[in-house]
C-alpha cells in the first residue's frame, strides 16, 4: 500500500489520460483534486482511486500562474465539479467545459484567490 505512484502529464493530455485511467485501470473515483502554488506555476493534482483494486494514482499537471485554465473532468467523475469549484475559488483556475463554476467557498463578489501565495493575508481585521 505504501507510496502512491504519480505521473506528471501535459494539461492537453489530461482528459484522454484520465479517461484511460478510469476505463483501463479501473480508477472509478476521483478521491480529491488539489492545487499547489509554486509562484511561477500552479500544480494541479488529481488523486484517482480504484475501489475494486484498492489502488491510488496521482496525476499532476502544471499550469501558468497567469490565467490558469484546464479542461473539466466532470464528464468522467461528477465529483470533479465541487473540487474544481473549490480550486477556482482558492487559486483562480478556470475549468473549461464545467457545468457550474459558481463560488463554493467564497461569496459572490469576493476579490482575489486566498490560496495563492500572492494573496495579502496580512490585511485582515478581526471582528
Amino acid at each position: 500500500r505504501g507510496d502512491m505512484p504519480s505521473v506528471l502529464i501535459q494539461k492537453d493530455d489530461l482528459p484522454a489520460i484520465a479517461g484511460m485511467c478510469k476505463k483501463d485501470l479501473g480508477m472509478d473515483m476521483l478521491h480529491c483534486l488539489f492545487a499547489v502554488d509554486y509562484e511561477d506555476y500552479l500544480e494541479i493534482n488529481y488523486v484517482l482511486f480504484s475501489i475494486q483494486n484498492d489502488q491510488k494514482l496521482l496525476l499532476k499537471i502544471h499550469l501558468p500562474a497567469e490565467k490558469p485554465r484546464v479542461s473539466t473532468l466532470e464528464h468522467l467523475w461528477i465529483s470533479a465539479n465541487w473540487y474544481e469549484r473549490e480550486t477556482r475559488d482558492l487559486f483562480g483556475v478556470e475549468f473549461d467545459g464545467s457545468s457550474d463554476l459558481s463560488p463554493l467557498l467564497l461569496f459572490d463578489g469576493f476579490e482575489g484567490n486566498p490560496g495563492l501565495r500572492s494573496f495579502p493575508l496580512h490585511d485582515y481585521e478581526e471582528w
